[in-house]
């Protein structure tokens, strides 16, 4: 990777005539007015990937931006015009922070765009992030030959500075490492540095192979102006670039900016007092499964909780601070109770420690509420009446599976909310390619039994859209299988999955584009806690990190027998808060939570994409227009205070040393106004 020095002109008479233009500094004037600042980012992007992930941020946060591309021939030029209005008697910088490539992307650091950018940098005090650059003198950094080093970091140990704690990424514990999934296809490049005078490391590394650490990320002061650079390579996937990002942004903002992130993971445990078909190791399908011939083979008895299963649930939510949503199917546990004697001593164990979960409606018997399902072929379909038409579950029988489970829940006293539902297989949406279109009868089903928000998939439908007056939840589904109960089963599935024909599998990896084949089978006693708890842990953890709210969803066999879901769960709660200070504690909401999370952001883009929201600081003072009944999302310092029609009153909650919310004018008020401290 060959690099050359780039060389810089003096900017001084540009600076003296910006000045100058705002009386600043000019003999005998009178004191400058205090200049408005947008709240608005501009991001210069090349096409690297390194702009790409941090547009993404900006994105997730909530953060209105300006994108110039510079492959674009018809982009604007950007000079003082395009940078700020200085014709009013408030001179107005139009943007609070900048994202460049690297220190100069412009061809040449002499260009007049370069020039311009960094007058307007320092005659407002706006930062700028280098997004991805080398190791060199002119970004305040000695070059790798005098001491440092350049290559591969992937599994390099890293950490936050006393600097970087103190200041922007005071929410990290300290310690992380660049990830190392792929030992054969280098993923992570990087230069590490000695900085110099001016340049304050916020992230360094032990020097490979020399002495001493070196930067990977932080700020170099120079004349009059302030650079975030980074010095390694990293998309928007890598754990290392999710760590680091929101104090990216952070420090692009200073702390004050529209939207805000947090971190999230939530379980759906489905099917609970339900039981669930075992994976048959012999015939690789499950039984039930319409590709499942024959009934139930030798040792394919349906997976349930016991009441030893459900106390362990109990005692590891204590354990962990963590609360799980228990999604059950009370007529399904009925039927079982009525087969086995009359009694149920899981039923009996739940409800005694029903206080300790979240509840879901997941329908009284799980069955299925899209159309009726004609299993006569593989795969299924749609049946058709006589006139070609879909046969439809009725909404009266849609109506009973929701209301009976609810009625059951009422009455042994469960803590549930009725706005809230996850029907069987998501049933009743759409499922291609059979069932193109929803369940015509699902939208007034669920309004007749008050459902607001209808969990979905996400690996079918990511966005969340309406379902009549309801509103969906997408989920996660974990790799984690609902038909196994054993790790030896799970393994075993695993392998039929993603490993070729010529090893035993289905060949499934081998036809779909989208998938991978092992190089070899997993061990069934070791695979899987050997493998498939470490990936799984991690993609939980990379949505986590992600500002992502969608919840994850397991079902109750995998708290039964070897409890196979608790490795996972305990793997990315344990790198969690390795990695992060306890004023970043990770949040845990409910379905209605969640869904209300999604909807407002999609106003909120919304609103920024008509360009209908309106915020800028001037001094001390922030003020946020938005359309009516649109929440504003805005993070702000410690000590901010929200005024009222009569007095202020603290602003929003604490997270990660700063304080966000959503919010929105107070009454009789046009427009949310802001103190900061």
């Amino acid at each position: 990777m060959a690099h050359k020095a780039r060389g810089r002109r003096n900017t001084a008479a540009l600076v003296a005539a910006a000045t100058m233009a705002f009386g600043l500094g000019a003999p005998g004037a009178a004191a400058a007015p205090t200049p408005r600042i947008d709240l608005r980012v501009l991001v210069v992007d090349d096409g690297s990937g390194t702009v790409a992930a941090l547009t993404d941020q900006l994105r997730g946060t909530g953060i209105p931006y300006t994108t110039v591309d510079l492959r674009d021939p018809g982009r604007p030029v950007i000079d003082a015009a395009f940078l700020a209005d200085t014709g009013g008697s408030t001179p107005r910088a139009r943007y609070q922070g900048v994202v460049l490539p690297d220190e100069a992307p412009f061809g040449s650091p002499a260009s007049a765009e370069q020039q311009a950018l960094e007058a307007y940098e320092r005659t407002y005090g706006i930062p700028q992030v280098d997004a991805y650059t080398w190791a060199h003198p002119e970004v305040g950094l000695d070059y790798t030959s005098d001491g440092g080093w350049a290559g591969t970091l992937d599994g390099q140990p890293a950490a936050v500075t006393a600097a970087g704690k103190a200041g922007w990424f005071g929410y990290l514990d300290g310690a992380f490492a660049f990830e190392d999934n792929s030992p054969s296809v280098p993923e992570s490049y990087g230069y590490v540095a000695r900085p110099r005078a001016g340049f304050t490391s916020y992230v360094d590394t032990a020097v490979p192979g020399g002495t001493g650490r070196g930067s990977l990320l932080g700020e170099y002061a120079h004349d009059g102006r302030r650079e975030l650079v980074v010095t390694f390579a990293y998309n928007g996937y890598q754990q290392q670039f999710r760590l680091l990002a929101r104090g990216i942004v952070e420090w692009l903002t200073q702390g004050v900016h529209l939207g805000q992130a947090r971190n999230y993971f939530a379980v759906h445990v489905d099917d609970v007092l339900a039981p669930d078909s075992r994976w048959d190791t012999a015939r690789n399908c499950t039984p039930g499964d319409f590709d499942c011939a024959g009934g139930d083979g030798p040792g394919t008895t349906p997976i349930r909780m016991t009441a030893d299963d459900a106390a362990y649930a109990a005692q590891w939510q204590r354990d962990h601070g963590f609360t799980l949503d228990m999604v059950f199917n009370a007529g399904s546990g009925e039927e079982w109770k009525s087969e086995h004697g009359g009694t149920d001593a899981l039923a009996d164990r739940l409800l005694a420690d029903k206080a300790q979960y979240r509840w879901i409606n997941h329908t009284w018997t799980h069955q299925y509420l899209g159309c009726v399902q004609d299993t006569t072929t593989v795969p299924w379909s749609c049946a058709k009446n006589a006139d070609g038409t879909t046969q439809w579950m009725s909404r009266s029988a849609i109506s009973a599976e929701i209301r009976n489970d609810h009625d059951w829940a009422v009455a042994k006293g469960l803590p549930l909310d009725r706005t809230e539902l996850v029907t069987g297989e998501h049933s009743g949406l759409k499922t291609l390619p059979q069932q193109p279109t929803d369940n015509p009868n699902l939208a007034g089903a669920l309004a007749d039994n008050g459902v607001k928000w209808t969990a979905s998939d996400n690996s079918r439908e990511p966005g969340q859209r309406p379902v009549g007056s309801a509103l969906t939840v997408p989920r996660y589904p974990m790799n984690v299988y609902y038909n196994v109960g054993t790790k030896a089963e799970m393994a075993d599935e695993y392998n039929w999955i993603y490993t070729s024909r010529a090893d035993g599998g289905s060949g499934v990896c081998e036809n779909n584009p989208g998938s991978t084949c092992l190089p070899a089978p997993l061990d069934t006693a070791t695979g899987y806690d050997d493998v498939i708890v470490p990936q799984e842990a991690r993609t939980d953890l990379g949505h986590a990190l992600s500002n992502d709210p969608r919840p994850h969803y397991a079902h109750q066999s995998n708290l039964a027998e070897d409890r196979i879901l608790y490795p996972v769960l305990d793997k990315v709660l344990a790198d969690y808060r390795a990695l992060f200070a306890d004023s970043t504690p990770l949040e845990n909401p409910r379905q209605s939570a969640i869904g209300t999370e999604l909807q407002r952001r999609a106003a909120w883009q919304t609103a920024l994409a008509n360009n209908r929201v309106t915020a800028y600081r001037v001094g001390g003072t922030l003020t946020v227009t938005a359309p009516s009944g649109v929440q504003i999302p805005v993070t702000v310092p410690e000590g901010t205070k929200k005024q009222l029609l009569l007095g202020t009153s603290t602003f929003g909650t604490p997270y990660a040393g700063r304080r966000s919310a959503w919010t929105a004018p107070e009454l009789l008020q046009s427009s949310v106004t802001l103190k900061l401290p």
